[in-house]
């Protein structure tokens, strides 16, 4: 016991050192902030590949968290754990559920200076997900759903895999879909019902990627967060949902403006 006491201090004392020198060397060398791209429901870290390679490839720093979809609250304050450990200036990004999520992690942290909606949900005080799904009906999502049941009346959910790729991501290579599908992160039901609190697009100029051909969150929905947000906004025109991995290169660009016009 004793000598792994003594290992782990010296490996915290390494990790401190090193956190520390980062830290220096980003404040000090580091001209760019750093994106952090959030996932949505029924995706996971991978979903933001083809964007992350673009951003590295032009000197972005890149952290891709992983949301644990649990609930907002939870989801959220983890996200903003991750967003402390960062020194200097963020761009924070969110896809689908992703968007609520930011909304919430960014509120009353000064580092954030941008927001980017990739196809993402962006509620005001008080709204849920199910709720601006509800005011813009038309998405067919709900019909690709399967529970995953958890016990104690809690439910889990995920998109069947063989209606994946229609559903979520038509415009993508089929086999990306179908990795994709076999990937996805379930959520808990109950984060789709969660109000969320203060959003921070009151006060941290935001951004928002809408693709027409989105079958989970109506274009309509979009449009509407968007300009209630007083958000600049980038249509593409017959891209799906996963519009991330259809279309990472104006996904790419567009955080990158937000980089470029926040900084």
């Amino acid at each position: 016991m004793i000598a792994l006491g003594a290992g782990l201090a010296a490996v915290v004392g390494v990790l401190s050192a090193a956190t520390a020198s980062g830290a220096a060397d980003h404040g000090n060398s580091r001209t760019k902030p750093t994106v952090v791209l959030v996932h949505g429901a029924f995706a996971d870290s991978s979903s933001w590949n083809g964007v992350v390679t673009r951003l590295r490839r032009d000197g972005y720093p890149v952290v891709a968290a992983a949301n644990p979809l649990r609930g907002l609250a939870s989801d959220a304050a983890y996200v903003d754990a991750t967003l402390r450990t960062i020194t200097g200036p963020v761009v924070l990004v969110g896809h689908s559920y992703g968007g609520t999520v930011i909304t919430n992690a960014a509120r009353g942290n000064a580092g954030v200076k941008a927001l980017v909606y990739v196809a993402g949900f962006a509620p005001d005080n008080g709204e849920t997900p199910n709720q601006i799904q509800t005011r813009f009906p038309g998405s067919t999502l709900g019909e690709t759903l399967e529970p995953i049941p958890l016990g104690n009346g809690a439910v889990d959910l995920r998109v069947r895999q063989d209606s994946f790729p229609q559903q979520f991501a038509a415009d993508a290579p089929l086999q990306d879909a179908q990795l994709a599908a076999v990937a996805q992160r379930p959520i808990n039901a109950a984060a789709f019902d969660e109000p969320s609190g203060a959003p921070a697009w009151q006060s941290i100029r935001s951004y928002f990627l809408i693709p027409t051909g989105d079958k989970s969150i109506t274009p309509a929905a979009h449009q509407f967060m968007a300009a209630r947000a007083k958000g600049v906004t980038v249509t593409v025109a017959g891209a799906s949902h996963a519009v991330l991995l259809s279309r990472p290169d104006i996904t790419a660009r567009l955080i990158e403006r937000a980089a470029q016009e926040t900084s």
